[in-house]
């Protein structure tokens, strides 16, 4: 620090010192800022580090987290076996020892069930006590659930020859027709291994093994054939239901992964099924609900461009980047998710909750506690009531996410949250102005799931043909459920008949036309 002994008595000189000191302070000043804004940033990459971990331990602790599941089965382990002893004790403990056992509601057994009926008449007609005659009182009745195993069964196909005694011609009936030509398995069978595989999650392997517990040896090589072969016979099928979903003029859209052994160096890669949802039950129409999966070796934006590309309408779908050519024309109209938006507002909450997030989920909701008083009303009565109560609501929301956007740094989480929206908005709004659009993408979401569990136990398709073959029953087992009817009784309905069965007519089998024909058991 300079004394004033230092400092020079020429006004020049000290002119030049002030100035030199000025161009020091400015040089500090810069070199603050410059450190402030670094540690800015570096306290914003702290902050979205840490809301990553918790993330990632959210996920890894989380409800759906297989160390969470092991728990949960294990305590679900330690109940049964308790309940066990319970019951144990129970029957060994003489009937005088017994506390008094509350009853609980009991539900009624189905009434759909069959009922096997056994009757235990008294072992004489004559009384016990005195011999005299006995005559009808009543009779108590008690129901039990019983299980029958599910069984093998050989159907033997006898047609007789009959000759003529006068000319020695030969009549026979023609033989029936069989799913796979000079193949042992029914169409029961061929159902059963489809929904086993494709809707239990069962791979052929597993399969095999419980086949072989009933004493048919059916290895997977054969049981593989059979899926083949049964899906080539349901392909027009298919084909019927992608119609049917793309003359709708409202679409829900998704994909998701499933890994594809890659030929030749034995690694996976990862491919897609894209879904395609035809529901607008919760707009009031009656027009039949159908799914419809593709299958895709990667994810390029070309693939729902192709599969949407006669498509006009709606489509609710995501922010993935390859649907935006599908929305140039004009020809589709794009409708957001909300369901996405708020899940990364959930994300963030979750992890680490702050008043923002608390209150971006407050108002979030407040839209679809509307949404859930008109599900099932018709769109004009719906596009009314969100008009008169949603759309001030999304105003509002708007006003508001832009103005906490101000108070926020760009580089946080919150903010790239209250971007994705923001990017979306108009998108978002979209289903205010239509009656006949939801307000999220969970119909294709909902189609998923079953997919998402298969690639869990699959491991992975083994090839880009396993992939078409699993997207081709996911199309028929997911139309199945949508409709209320079961795939396995509608695909041996299909098996037994579409083989004889004029390929032009095959919309008879789409599920809604043919249920009436499906048994019951």
């Amino acid at each position: 620090m300079l004394s004033p002994a230092d400092l020079p008595n020429d006004i020049d000189a000290l002119k030049a010192l002030l100035l030199a000191s000025e161009r020091l302070l400015q040089q500090r000043d810069n070199q603050l800022a410059g450190l402030t804004e670094q540690l800015n940033t570096r306290a914003v990459e702290i902050e979205h580090l840490k809301l990553q971990i918790a993330k990632l331990r959210r996920m890894q602790f989380g409800r759906k987290s297989e160390k969470l599941d092991h728990q949960i089965e294990q305590l679900e382990l330690q109940l049964e076996d308790l309940q066990a002893d319970e019951g144990e004790a129970a029957r060994e403990m003489p009937a005088a020892d017994r506390a008094p056992r509350k009853k609980s509601a009991r539900r009624p057994l189905p009434d759909h069930l069959p009922r096997d009926e056994k009757v235990y008449a008294p072992p004489t007609d004559a009384c016990p006590a005195c011999g005299g005659g006995l005559r009808p009182l009543g009779e108590d009745v008690a129901e039990q659930l019983e299980f029958v195993p599910a069984s093998f069964r050989v159907i033997r196909h006898v047609r007789p020859k009959l000759a003529c005694s006068c000319c020695d011609a030969i009549v026979q009936a023609p033989a029936p027709s069989r799913p796979i030509e000079r193949g042992i398995a029914g169409p029961g069978l061929l159902a059963h291994v489809l929904v086993a595989k494709f809707a239990d999650h069962l791979p052929l392997y597993r399969q095999s093994v419980i086949f072989a517990r009933e004493g048919v040896e059916l290895d997977r090589a054969l049981l593989a054939s059979w899926v083949g072969a049964a899906s080539a016979l349901l392909r027009p099928l298919v084909d019927a239901i992608r119609l049917h979903v793309l003359a709708a003029s409202k679409l829900h859209a998704d994909d998701t992964p499933i890994p594809v052994l890659a030929p030749g160096n034995g690694k996976t890669k990862t491919a897609r099924l894209w879904t395609y949802v035809r529901d607008d039950r919760p707009s009031g129409d009656a027009t039949p609900p159908a799914v419809w999966f593709a299958y895709t070796p990667d994810r390029k934006g070309i693939h729902p461009q192709t599969h949407l590309a006669k498509f006009e309408g709606v489509l609710q779908a995501d922010a993935y980047a390859g649907f935006n050519a599908l929305f140039d024309d004009g020809a589709i109209r794009e409708a957001a998710c909300w369901a996405h938006a708020r899940r990364k507002f959930y994300d963030l909450h979750a992890a680490r909750p702050t008043t923002v997030t608390t209150e971006a989920l407050r108002r979030i909701a407040e839209l679809y506690v509307i949404e859930a008083e008109i599900r099932g009303r018709p769109p004009n009565e719906r596009r009314l009531i969100r008009q008169d109560r949603s759309r001030p609501l999304v105003d509002d929301l708007e006003r508001w996410l832009r103005a906490t956007l101000e108070t926020l740094s760009r580089k946080s989480d919150t903010s790239a949250a209250i971007l994705y929206a923001l990017k979306l908005w108009p998108a978002l709004l979209r289903y205010c102005d239509d009656g006949a659009v939801e307000i999220d993408n969970s119909a294709a979401e909902r189609a998923l799931r079953g997919v998402a569990i298969g690639r869990r136990n699959y491991l992975f398709a083994g090839a880009d043909s396993g992939g078409e073959r699993a997207a081709a029953i996911y199309t028929l087992i997911g139309t199945a459920k949508l409709n209320g009817v079961d795939p396995e009784a509608w695909l041996r309905h299909v098996l037994a008949h579409i083989a004889d069965h004029p390929v032009n007519r095959v919309n008879d089998f789409l599920p809604w036309h043919c249920a009436a024909q499906i048994p019951s058991n």
